[in-house]
């Protein structure tokens, strides 16, 4: 098998809420962005009625009846934070099955008192 499952069609998701809440990140530009990039069948600005990318809130969610990998929306989000420069702040974890979460990268602020 493919690694494709039943439960088609999947509904990957990215949540924004902790940096678009920051304004860090605006969430209908990312939409316009994976808009742009998203490739099926290898070309760009191909979506048709098989891929729909949908804003909810801090939320983009794409509706795909087409194999969509969660894995791609994955590696489009890294790619987006690169070029906003957000790389070195946020990262891009998995909070459900099918939904990634925008996370802060953890910075121990103790390290100094810690050594005595």
């Amino acid at each position: 098998s493919s690694g494709i499952n039943a439960e088609w069609p999947l509904r990957p998701g990215l949540d924004c809420t902790h940096p678009a809440e920051d304004k860090i990140l605006d969430p209908s530009d990312f939409a316009t962005y994976l808009n742009e990039k998203i490739k099926v069948a290898g070309k760009t600005g191909n979506l048709g009625t098989n891929v729909i990318i949908q804003k909810e809130g801090f939320k983009v969610n794409i509706l795909s009846d087409i194999p969509f990998s969660k894995r791609y929306l994955k590696y489009l989000t890294k790619k987006y934070l690169k070029k906003q420069n957000l790389r070195d702040w946020l990262r891009v974890v998995a909070s459900s099955p099918s939904t990634y979460e925008l996370r802060y990268f953890q910075i121990n602020q103790d390290d100094d008192d810690a050594e005595d």
